[in-house]
């Protein structure tokens, strides 16, 4: 039996979304990857970085509120998070997509998502 993402505490339809771009499609899957590995697949799909983003993942893993980490916790949440974006996301990828984007090359579609 699978469980949909947003089962998962703080994790809501956006989330699921995205790791459906990512080719993860079930709870299951990201307690099995992990927060860290889950969120570099997202990376790599094309989600932006935010660092709020990966933070609720890793509470939502833990079963915990997704503001419940302080202090020493949270600044080694961020120091994984600068390391995960750091290996898994192209920047140079994602500024060839606004350049894009700027030009028209790719046309706006509802909810600013954009086609060829």
């Amino acid at each position: 039996m699978t469980s949909p993402i947003s089962s998962i505490r703080n994790l809501g339809p956006a989330f699921e979304a995205g790791c459906a771009r990512a080719g993860i499609h079930t709870a299951e899957q990201v307690r099995a990857l992990g927060a860290d590995a889950t969120y570099a697949a997202l990376l790599r799909a094309g989600t932006q970085p935010h660092f709020i983003g990966y933070y609720v993942l890793v509470m939502g893993l833990q079963d915990r509120p997704w503001n419940d980490c302080k202090g020493a916790e949270k600044k080694a949440l961020r120091a994984r998070f600068d390391a995960i974006k750091a290996e898994a996301f192209d920047q140079g990828g994602a500024e060839f997509e606004r350049q894009m984007n700027q030009i028209g090359v790719l046309k706006p579609t509802k909810k600013g998502q954009r086609t060829r």
